[in-house]
């Protein structure tokens, strides 16, 4: 069996069978696979060695004998990109210009220019889809109670009667977020994993809300910029009134 790890002979360029993208990305499959591929949000599991156009070795799972899981959206574009002409069961090669990988001089020890990939796919697993953005995102509806503090709440769907978290409990919970115009700003939904926060450690719209649920209630909140992040926060931030859904699972 051949070494996985030595350098191919077309590493230096991409041979006249190779495919190119229009970013410039060349390819060319070694063993065909078969079925569905990822899309960029998916995450994926595969074997790969890295090579620079020298044929130096610089990065391979299988000389480390562990495959590699990441997600397709957090990886250099070259890889992003590529990893989407994949089929499960294939193995390709890639020759990944410098632009969709590190650089011509990227520092920090990894490697600058054009990079040489063989890739092979083996498992992949998609995200949930995403929630539908709620009909009332808009604004607070008619029949949403609404507390001294402004914070607007309705139940979606009613959990049985125990007790409720207080404002010291930690809880975890699902939730979506929306800005006012439908947006999609965060989501626990999409990511496929609760979380788990203290209620002191939050935004003030949530440590107020959460108070008002029992375990298995799914409750949407719209919460007004005083209570959130303000108007114009900055970093990143959404500002102005949010609206979140949000399914209490535990708290303690």
């Amino acid at each position: 069996m051949s070494d996985p790890t030595k350098a191919p002979a077309d590493v230096s360029a991409p041979p006249a069978d190779a495919q190119s993208t229009a970013s410039g990305l060349a390819w060319k499959t070694l063993s065909p696979g078969s079925g569905d591929r990822p899309s960029a949000s998916a995450s994926v599991t595969v074997h790969y060695s890295g090579w620079t156009t020298d044929g130096q070795l610089f990065d391979s799972s299988r000389k480390r004998g562990q495959p590699a899981t990441f997600p397709l959206n957090r990886v250099i574009k070259g890889w992003t990109e590529g990893l989407q002409l994949m089929q499960l069961g294939e193995s390709a090669r890639f020759w990944i210009p410098a632009e969709l990988a590190y650089g011509t001089n990227p520092g920090g020890g990894r490697p600058g220019g054009m990079l040489c990939f063989d890739v092979e796919l083996l498992s992949m697993v998609e995200p949930p889809a995403p929630p539908q953005v709620p009909e009332d995102v808009a604004g607070v509806p008619s029949d949403a109670a609404v507390t001294s503090s402004g914070l607007a709440s309705r139940v979606l769907h009613a959990g049985p009667a125990g007790k409720k978290p207080g404002p010291g409990s930690s809880v975890t919970v699902h939730y979506s977020g929306w800005t006012t115009d439908g947006r999609l700003f965060d989501s626990s939904v999409t990511r496929g994993q609760t979380i788990s926060f203290p209620l002191s450690g939050v935004i003030k719209g949530w440590t107020e809300g959460l108070q008002l649920m029992v375990v298995g209630e799914k409750r949407r909140f719209w919460i007004p910029a005083e209570l959130a992040y303000g108007h114009k926060p900055g970093g990143g931030r959404p500002g102005g009134m949010l609206v979140f859904d949000v399914e209490l699972f535990s708290f303690k």
